[in-house]
């Protein structure tokens, strides 16, 4: 009877990724272009999807804005093979309105959170209200910010919103194409701005927390499916698993909030 349940079990199991994965009959090779605030969540499943498709992923990396040699937008412009972009919701939006997406295949996947880092071992500054995190910025010798998402929303609002944009001018700066925390761990940095996601890989610093929920700046990080794209089948499959419940709790982990759901079309 038991040996009969297991069965029982392993069939239903078989039978979910058979309709979980429907269509993706043959091997594709499936491009995929992400920005940083994914990446550790996205490395960690992508061996999963590829055992369970017989897909193959490639990826190439870099920020969702930007004019960097590896900023999505310009791997685009180069003409770089991609089906799949997983980037920052609005700049894919943007991408929508350029043609360059599929218009009705975005999902939002997840909402990522800005966090404040220090160099292990430093001391961790109080963070824990507006105006604490106002003293933090004001004390700090230096202060580094990404030139994605969080870092704009720093420059751009976030100094404003504490009255403090011209006392950080020559102290804070913006970091090109590069993990903030790896500045931070180098030490040419006090403070360190990013996606909690994007810190939490980094070796040699430690997370202080994230903003203040006056100050929080959530993120959506969508994918959707390039207009260039020679396996949309494919990848509407890796899609369609990010966004479900086997990926969850990789996906948290990470430092994200999952948002998307298996009901994906």
């Amino acid at each position: 009877m038991r040996s009969k349940f297991a069965n029982l079990r392993t069939l239903a199991f078989g039978i979910a990724a058979a309709l979980m994965f429907a269509g993706t009959a043959g091997a594709a090779e499936v491009h995929v272009m992400i920005s940083g605030g994914l990446t550790a969540a996205f490395n960690a499943l992508v061996p999963e999807f590829e055992r369970s498709t017989g897909h193959k992923v490639i990826t190439a990396y870099g920020p969702s804005m930007g004019t960097t040699t590896n900023a999505i937008p310009v791997r685009l412009e180069r003409g770089e093979a991609a089906d799949v972009l997983i980037m920052v919701g609005y700049a894919l939006g943007d991408l929508v309105k350029q043609g360059k997406v599929v218009p009705d295949s975005r999902v939002d996947l997840v909402n990522s959170r800005i966090g404040v880092a220090v160099k292990a071992g430093a001391p961790k500054p109080d963070i824990s209200s507006v105006d604490a995190l106002k003293r933090a910025l004001l004390t700090a010798k230096s202060v580094a910010y990404s030139d994605s998402a969080s870092g704009v929303y720093i420059s751009d609002e976030m100094f404003d919103k504490l009255g403090i944009a011209e006392a950080m001018r020559d102290k804070a700066k913006k970091v090109p194409a590069t993990p903030v925390a790896e500045i931070v761990a180098r030490g040419e940095a006090e403070l360190g701005f990013q996606q909690i996601s994007e810190l939490k890989p980094v070796a040699g610093i430690e997370i202080v927390g994230p903003l203040p929920d006056e100050l929080q700046k959530i993120t959506v990080f969508a994918a959707g499916i390039a207009s260039v794209s020679k396996e949309p089948g494919a990848a509407k499959s890796l899609i369609k698993f990010l966004a479900s419940p086997a990926a969850r709790n990789v996906i948290t982990k990470s430092g994200l909030e999952p948002i998307a759901s298996s009901d994906t079309n």
